[in-house]
């Protein structure tokens, strides 16, 4: 019963394909009702009926998390209908690969802006309600390019190293009030967003080579951390990046 996120909604953003809808998943199968967020209703639709078709409750909610005023909108309907948030999920990550200097001013803030300004954002919105319960959970999907590094990545590394930052401080500030603040950093894993990638020789050469498991992560491997991280299991856990990359950040 640790486990169980009964009575609790969650919302978690970018839940219509990868990572997030697995999370989404995860946390409908614990108990949880469980608010679907992406930029496309019509790519939302089919997360919550296969949630539903599961014996989960789910809802859709589209809207873009960096567009100030849809952001806010989206926020006062589910007020307005009664919906109080207790587990934040903030997922969505966007990614301009190339060198620095292919990345203009313009294209540097929009990528900080989605990953890093808007997660700020939505906690922001949402944790007044969750202090004045004295209870919540913020879980922040941050990355292995936080901490670590690689060419011609650096304006996704820079946003997710500040959202393992934010984290920690956000962690420091909430927890007095019984809200804790972690994160996850995920490893390789096979997403569409990744999909190029899993079939480039060179990239799958290093997969093998450097991962201990000698294999991309599936998109359900990350939902057990999720889970565990919002639920009583986790009740003493704060401040805290679960990383998630089958051995990739220990080896050497």
């Amino acid at each position: 019963m640790m486990f169980s996120l009964g009575h609790r909604t969650a919302l978690v953003t970018g839940a219509s394909r990868g990572l997030g809808r697995a999370i989404a998943q995860a946390l409908a199968q614990a108990g949880a009702h469980v608010i679907v967020n992406g930029r496309d209703a019509g790519r939302l639709a089919p997360v919550v009926e296969t949630i539903s078709e599961s014996g989960g409750r789910a809802q859709a909610c589209a809207f873009d998390i960096a567009d100030a005023a849809g952001r806010e909108a989206a926020l006062a309907d589910l007020a307005g209908a009664g919906q109080t948030i207790d587990i934040l999920v903030n997922n969505v990550g966007r990614r301009h690969r190339g060198p620095v200097s292919a990345i203009d001013h313009a294209a540097f803030l929009d990528l900080l802006d989605a990953d890093l300004a808007a997660p700020y954002a939505l906690t922001r919105a949402l944790v007044p309600a969750m202090m004045a319960r004295g209870t919540g959970r913020i879980i922040n999907i941050c990355s292995i390019a936080g901490p670590r590094a690689r060419a011609n990545d650096a304006a996704y590394t820079a946003a997710k190293g500040g959202l393992a930052a934010l984290t920690r401080a956000m962690a420091m500030e909430f927890a007095p009030h019984g809200v804790l603040v972690n994160g996850i950093a995920p490893g390789f894993f096979a997403t569409e967003t990744n999909a190029a990638m899993t079939r480039d020789p060179g990239v799958q050469r290093f997969v093998e080579e450097h991962i201990p498991l000698g294999r991309w992560g599936e998109p359900h491997e990350i939902a057990g951390a999720a889970v565990f991280l919002a639920s009583d299991a986790a009740s003493y856990v704060n401040g805290h990046i679960l990383t998630v990359d089958a051995g990739l950040s220990a080896s050497f």
